[in-house]
């Protein structure tokens, strides 16, 4: 069962003509919340976010506890109260430590909803849980039954954030091996994926790629269509290696079929395969139920063995050879970390999410003296190339149409049969660098298409402080080709590129784009469509980790009210202080 929001109508409970008159507008409320969030909140697999109402509106602490022994069957990960009375705050408040909070007051003349919202906001701060808080800015009639803008703006929000959370509780993420290179990110915390995110950390050895591949355990019948498809419809790039080191044309053919088979079985291992259990592989057919993972990769594999960078492409693209379906999450050398940034992209976007290498700062001095050019546009406040060790989901090309034509990254059940052609026309899988990877494989190589609006971000892991989330909202930048040629030649030019350009605010880490650069946590980083830095501050908040630097304008921040008592004037300071006052909150 997908995780559901659980609406609670409260209501004064007093009888003989306070309850009565409320009844049906009280409900009415809870209807129209539902209404607005299954019609606009959608699971990552396409299907409308469910809503469960209370049986009944809640006077008191009786219907308080039977709406929550209701909720506690129908896998409610986040409540949204509503009322637009005074209702009596501590015995009608969702006490429930594992659910998210808010709260919705009626802003009308005729009964005192706001009182109520400031009434419980003050219990659910005095009890340690944080709430957050919903009241319209313009008064409405009694008799109104619209949603004010401001308050939809707001139980969206708080609905797209909190399924984020409730999805990936109980779920687990795929270590399939260990540390690549000495990468932070690629040591798996499993006390901080438990305690902060839900998440259940599983490892298996890359050696059980090879025991399936030579077992045969994937499946065969799948296994010839995914080789007829690349035979079909992907483009094999050019061979850059030095003559004497280019692998065969025999070997890279057995590259392609290797590579075709690892895709199988990554997929099988994360979410497991009921072909295999008919096959009588009944355990191997369960998978690990993870939401993500990653592949180490270097050294250890990419030595002796092709690369993942086709399956890493494929898997974390919105489509495949049997057409459109929902993108996996998975991390190149198993940045846990970046895996995680992603999984709040894709949960909140339903669209893909691109890893990449945060890799090089180029300021407009620096283009015009290497190229000869001046920059211009976007890229004159300078860029910041973003490009993977050979493999990015093909969404980053930016070959997907919006209805206007323009470049856009789409929800993985809107893409047509042109999107996926265009997006396969534009990128090249060129044989993988050789001194890089002995094993061969082969390398995603496509530039993106500017300008999109996207949002790029990371998590990091601060000794003392726990998990923290940069965020930098910007666009990607078109270079015209020569500049772009020129540039990308200065390093592998046969790898997925993006040219990236932040909103500047002229002030701290995004003083200018050198700031950003210089300011960022890690070698990496994920990048999705739109502007979404609003919603991953508020998705930060319900798990209590503090936001180290963003460029989203005030007036877009959305935190539990309670954030508001550790400072108004700071709000950076002020959220550090709340998220270390609360905790994880599986703690």
């Amino acid at each position: 069962m997908l995780p559901r929001i659980g609406i609670r109508p409260v209501i004064d409970g007093r009888q003989f003509g306070v309850r009565e008159d409320l009844e049906e507008h009280t409900m009415r409320m809870a209807k129209s919340a539902a209404e607005l969030i299954s019609a606009n909140v959608f699971h990552a697999n396409g299907q409308p976010v469910e809503c469960v109402i209370a049986d009944t509106t809640i006077g008191g602490g009786a219907e308080a506890a039977a709406c929550a022994d209701k909720f506690s069957k129908e896998n409610v990960c986040a409540t949204l109260s509503v009322t637009p009375c005074w209702c009596y705050g501590s015995e009608t408040m969702d006490l429930d430590p594992l659910t998210i909070k808010a709260v919705w007051g009626f802003n009308g003349t005729e009964r005192p909803g706001a009182v109520y919202l400031a009434a419980v906001m003050a219990a659910h701060n005095q009890r340690g849980l944080p709430a957050f808080s919903i009241y319209g800015h313009e008064v409405q009639d009694k008799d109104d039954t619209e949603i004010p803008q401001d308050v939809k703006e707001k139980i969206l929000r708080f609905a797209r954030s909190a399924i984020t959370v409730g999805t990936m509780r109980n779920r687990a993420y795929l270590n399939i091996g260990g540390v690549s290179m000495g990468i932070a990110g690629s040591y798996c915390d499993a006390d901080i994926f438990q305690k902060y995110f839900g998440l259940r950390a599983e490892w298996t050895d890359m050696s059980e790629i090879i025991r399936r591949i030579e077992l045969g355990i994937y499946d065969h019948d799948e296994y010839e269509k995914l080789m007829s498809w690349i035979k079909a419809n992907i483009k094999e790039g050019e061979d850059r290696n030095k003559p004497e080191k280019a692998h065969s044309r025999e070997q890279k053919d057995a590259e392609w079929e290797y590579c075709a088979k690892m895709t199988l079985i990554f997929m099988d291992l994360m979410q497991g395969n009921p072909k295999l259990a008919e096959m009588g592989f009944e355990e191997e057919a369960r998978g690990k139920n993870a939401i993500a993972g990653g592949f180490q990769g270097q050294r250890q594999w990419t030595d002796f063995r092709p690369n993942a960078d086709f399956t890493e492409a494929i898997m974390n693209s919105s489509f495949d050879w049997n057409g459109k379906r929902e993108q996996f999450v998975f991390a190149t050398e198993n940045d846990t970390l970046n895996a995680l940034t992603m999984i709040f992209l894709h949960l909140l976007t339903a669209r893909a999410s691109v890893f990449a290498d945060v890799r090089t700062y180029w300021s407009a001095e620096s283009m015009e003296r290497v190229t000869g050019k001046k920059a211009k546009g976007l890229a004159a406040n300078g860029i910041i190339h973003l490009i993977n060790s050979g493999a990015a989901a093909l969404d980053g090309t930016g070959e997907q149409k919006d209805e206007n034509g323009n470049p856009t990254m789409k929800r993985w059940w809107d893409l047509t049969d042109d999107d996926i052609k265009a997006c396969l026309d534009a990128t090249n899988f060129s044989p993988a660098n050789v001194e890089y990877f002995r094993g061969g494989g082969f390398s995603s190589t496509f530039s993106t298409k500017g300008e999109m609006p996207v949002t790029m971000a990371r998590i990091n892991i601060i000794d003392g402080i726990g998990p923290t989330l940069q965020i930098a909202e910007g666009y990607t930048v078109e270079l015209p080709e020569d500049i772009n040629k020129t540039l990308l030649d200065r390093t592998d030019p046969t790898w997925p590129s993006t040219w990236f350009t932040p909103k500047i605010t002229g002030e701290g880490a995004f003083t200018d784009t050198y700031s950003v650069m210089a300011n960022w946590g890690a070698n990496h980083g994920a990048f999705s469509y739109g502007h979404i830095g609003d919603d991953l501050i508020t998705v930060a908040s319900m798990l209590r980790i503090p936001v180290s630097m963003h460029n989203v304008e005030k007036e877009r921040i959305y935190r539990p009210h309670a954030w508001s008592a550790f400072g108004t004037n700071d709000l950076e300071g002020a959220d550090y202080r709340a998220c270390k006052h609360y905790g994880p909150i599986y703690k």
